[in-house]
This record gives C-alpha cells, structure tokens and sequence, in this order.
C-alpha cells in the first residue's frame, strides 16, 4: 500500500501550520518551540508540543511526494526544534508535559517512540543535510536512559509505552539494560480479555495506545505473541464504529468517555497489522482510518503514532491487502463469557488496599452489546453510568441513566446478560453504618486530648443496619424498538430519576405528554409521549412520570451540552418506558 496523496497533503497543510506556530524569537526562552494553540505555550509532549510538529517536518522532509522535499528552511526549523527539545529536557533525562505530570517517564516514552521513528526515518534518507539534526535528536533519545530504566508510569496503558520506549532505545544503542527493563513490564502479563478489550477500555485513545506500542515491541523485541491482543482488540473495533464513522465511547474509563472520537488513532496500527495478518477487514479499516485522519482531524497525530512516519519507515511490502466491506448487520457480545467476578475476588489475595497515583478499573471485562441495523447503532453496557445508547440516522439518544439516592448517584449496572426476548441488566449495592472501634483497638490518640479520627483504626469497625439496594433493567427487544421494565422493589421510599439525553441539535416535543423546563439544558418527563426529531430521523419515547419532584439526584451531573429527559420515580416501583425508532413518513 502506498501512502495516498491526500495523506501527503494533509501533511503539508500541517507543516505550514507548524512553522507558523514556531518561535524564532532567540531570546525567548522557548526558542524553537511551537506554540500549542490552546494554551500559548510551547511544549516538549508527544500530543500538542513540539515533537508533533518534528514528526510532521520529518515526513515531509525524507518524502519525495511532499513539496517540502529536502526543504533547507524546513530543515533549519528542524534544527532549532531540536535545539528546543534539549534544554527543555531535565537532568534526569525526562520532560514535563506542564499541566499535570512533571519528570515524567511515560511522557517521556511517548516521545521516545515518536523520536526514535523520526531519527530512523532522517537516518535512512539520503540527504547529507539531515545529519546534524539527526544527532541532536539522537543525544535527547540517549540522554533518556536513565530515566526509562528507572521510571514508573501511571496508568495500564503506559506499560506498553515504556516497553516501546525501551525496545526502540535498545535497537539504537544495544544496552542490555533497556533489554531486561522492557522485559520487567512485559512480564505483567497482558491486561486484555480474549475479546481485545484493554484496562481502560478508551476506544478513543488509550486503546489504540496500547495497540500501536506492543506492535513496536513485538517487531523490535521479535515477540510476536505480543500481537495477539493487538489483533483482539482491532478485530473487536470493528464493531465499535457508529454509521457515521465515529467510534462508541458511551463506556471509556478514560477521558474520552462521551466525546466524538474517529478511527484515527488507529491509521498506523491497522496499517502496520494488515500484511502480517492478511486481514482483508484491516485493511477497510486502514482506509477508513486514514480517510478520517484527512478529512475530520483538526490537528496533527501524536508524535509516537504518526502514521505517515510508520508508513514511511516501515512500508507495505509483498501482495497487497484487497479491501472487504464490514459488516452493517450484526450483533455483537464483547466479554460475554469473560468471568470477571472470579477476577475481582482475587484482590483479597493480592493484598494491595488502593494503588498509589492510579485506580484498579474495577470496570475492565464488564460486558457490551453492539447491535448494528444499517443507520442504527445500539450499544447497552454495564459498569458505566449510562446503560443504553442508540443512534437511529441522525438522533442521537446519547445515554440511558439511572440515578438514585440510594448511593447517591448513578447506578451501574453490573450484569448483562441475553434472553429469548432481549436482555436483561442488573445491579446489587449495599451501604450501611460502622460500629465504634473495639477498645482493645484504639490507639493511644484516642485517650489524647485531640482524636483526630484519621488516626482511628477504622478497618476494625463492624458494619451495622446493612441495606442492600437492587435493580433490574428487562429490555425488550421489538421490530422498530425496545421496551424497557424498570424495577426497584427495597429499599422503599428511595428517590430515583431516570434520564434520556439526547443531542443539543434535537428538537424535542409533548406530543400528549408534559415536558417542564427546568433548566436550559433539562426538562422534567411528567407524562405521555414525547417524540425527538432530527432530520428525518424520530424516537418516539413513552414513560413520563413524576412520582417526587426533586430536580436532580445528588452526585448524579447531567451534560451541559445536552438536553436530558428526566423522569422522577420512587421505590418500590415497576416502571416502563417505551422506545420506538421511525423514519420519515413512520407513525
């Protein structure tokens, strides 16, 4: 496959935009930085600092299809990006992306990855020219050593960056260090189900993450089984795409939860895996990837997964990958048979009370349902705090919620299981009181004349009045929608409210029901049938109710951006809610 001139081009748009944002001042203690357009400042991160515009820079430069072709000015700002990257660069070797993590090693890997490509790519050019700045880059890479033999991370995902990091710094200077280091993370194990879903499940970002970095390690290291979660997780994407192209973030654990994300994250790990597996469907998927990145994405990629540069450095080679369409009818379980429960009762075993700096994602391997029929696209998900999501055409039902004060605050399901008439989804919690700390327990503060109760032994308190909260979605599936059986039977006398939030674009009517606005962005659902409209596209939706009239459930925020339904019930109650999808003449 050779790299598209539209590719090519969104490239070199880019590179204008990078010298544009370049400063020149040689005064400024930033010289050779480029500006990130959000904040004015300049950074030494792989997603919105100066490494992006380097990579982009690289690419064109080594390109004989790019107008900026052993371009001398662009080289020269080249250099003084380099130069930049260097005295932002700790003594320990690490950078600080500046809004949230300083002497970083993960941040610091991310750009090794995206550093190291664009030193190889200037290396096996043939412009004599690119040697100074090739060294320049190659110092910063060297002078990270320490820090990623050292250097811990954050998140599940960093492992993989690390371990990339690791096997492109032992490609290039053959440490045996960098070896053993890399393999002290892989050997971890890998934090993916049999069905591709990672830790974090972050189909926006952080999966894609992983993807592209145990790629690297794989090929480097020659640890191909490192693939195979790889190619789990790009198989399992394929249906995680609405019909608009977007990807389904209705459960991230991550920052994309919610937000409008496209396929490409995924250009360079598709592209990269499509000859080693043959895999017609991959390479669509590289397609579509590849025409989002060119035609949705408002900035240039990450440094460490650009894919031009992959595509530059490491070419298609060999019969290429004939396209297949995907699949626009199917029904998809992600982790059905995935025994998480047997899971999360080995914590007790492993003896850890929190991790320091990061959470257990207790989500990871909580089922999905994918339900795709042509313009409709239905996702049903538990632990996450909407358990429904349907796009039909152009209306978007963005999130089912319930939200109780039981807890307070949204209720995740935990369950999600198939019947013969739909599914079905459920949800368990207890909360009760602690007793007083047994007397042979307390410590000498408590006989002080102040007992800070932080000082308190509280794991040795008993619990107390325990109260155990449960609820049960039945959902039933039918020729143009579902019905939903609500049921919440103890403990009595618990406000709950559920929530339909739809698109800020969607025009939303009482047709016999009663809609009161009760904030700009929320409407209480007393009564009868409500119809929301975009386009030719309706859901017709029955259920209002209004059985307590609190306008909102402590703990429980709803979007800003959005339009919510609300529709206020009180255990015990068997409520129902009915969702019909119609297009155009449909009534």
């Amino acid at each position: 496959m050779a790299v598209s001139r539209q590719l090519v081009s969104i490239n070199d748009q880019w590179v204008e935009e990078g010298l544009a944002g370049q400063i020149l001042d040689r005064n400024h203690r930033s010289f050779g930085g480029v500006v990130d357009r959000e904040n004015g400042i300049a950074w030494p991160n792989h997603h919105a600092g100066t490494p992006v515009w380097m990579s982009v820079w690289g690419a064109a430069l080594v390109n004989p299809d790019s107008a900026y072709y052993h371009h001398e000015e662009v080289l020269e700002r080249l250099e003084y990006a380099a130069q930049y990257m260097l005295s932002f660069q700790h003594e320990d070797g690490s950078i600080s992306p500046g809004w949230t993590n300083f002497h970083s090693p993960p941040d610091t890997a991310f750009v090794v990855v995206g550093y190291s490509q664009l030193y190889l790519l200037l290396e096996q050019d043939d412009w004599s020219k690119n040697a100074p700045v090739a060294s320049r880059i190659l110092l910063f890479l060297k002078q990270t050593i320490p820090v990623m033999l050292t250097g811990g991370c954050h998140t599940p995902n960093h492992r993989w960056v690390l371990s990339a990091a690791l096997s492109y710094l032992y490609q290039l200077f053959g440490d045996s260090r960098l070896l053993t280091r890399a393999e002290q993370w892989l050997a971890e194990g890998i934090d993916a189900t049999p069905d591709g879903e990672w830790t974090e499940r972050s189909n926006g970002i952080y999966n894609a993450v992983s993807d592209v970095m145990l790629i690297h390690t794989a090929r480097i290291l020659s640890k191909p089984e490192y693939l195979q979660p790889v190619r789990a997780n790009l198989n399992m994407m394929i249906y995680l795409i609405h019909p608009s192209g977007e990807i389904v973030t209705d459960y991230s654990g991550r920052q994309d939860f919610g937000q409008t994300f496209t396929l490409d994250n995924y250009l360079l790990a598709y592209y990269l895996m499509t000859p080693i597996d043959h895999n017609a469907q991959f390479a669509t998927m590289t397609e579509l990837a590849e025409q989002a990145l060119c035609t949705t994405t408002v900035r240039p990629p990450s440094s460490a997964n650009n894919p031009l540069v992959g595509m530059l450095l490491y070419p298609h080679e060999g019969e290429t990958v004939i396209a297949t369409a995907l699949p626009t009818h199917y029904r998809q379980m992600i982790n059905g048979s995935f025994d998480r429960d047997s899971y999360i009762q080995q914590i007790a075993e492993v003896g850890y009370s929190q991790i320091q700096y990061s959470r257990p994602h207790l989500d990871f391997g909580a089922p999905v349902m994918r339900i795709r029929e042509e313009k409709t696209s239905v996702t049903m998900m538990a632990e996450t705090s909407s358990f429904l999501a349907i796009r039909h055409g152009h209306v978007r039902l963005l999130g089912v919620q319930i939200a109780s004060y039981f807890g307070p605050g949204f209720v995740p399901m935990q369950t999600l299981t198939e019947t013969t008439e739909g599914f079905t989804m459920t949800a368990t919690y207890e909360k009760g009181y602690n007793s007083c700390v047994p007397e042979h327990e307390l410590p000498a503060s408590a006989q002080a004349t102040v007992s800070p109760w932080y000082l308190l032994p509280h794991q040795h308190r008993i619990a107390t009045h325990t109260q155990t909260y449960q609820l049960e979605v039945r959902m039933t599936e039918l020729e143009n929608g579902y019905d939903l059986h609500i049921i919440s039977n103890e403990p009595a006398d618990v406000m709950t409210q559920l929530s339909f939030v739809f698109d800020q674009q969607a025009i939303i009517t009482a047709v016999d029901g009663h809609l009161e606005q009760i904030h700009p962005f929320s409407q209480l659902w007393s009564a009868g049938t409500v119809v929301v409209q975009q386009g030719n596209d309706r859901i017709e939706l029955t259920g209002g109710c209004l059985e307590h009239t609190a306008l909102s459930v402590r703990e429980a925020h709803y979007p800003q951006d959005c339009q919510t339904l609300l529709v206020n019930v009180m255990t015990p109650f068997e409520h129902r809610i009915g969702i019909r999808l119609l297009s155009g003449t449909d009534v």
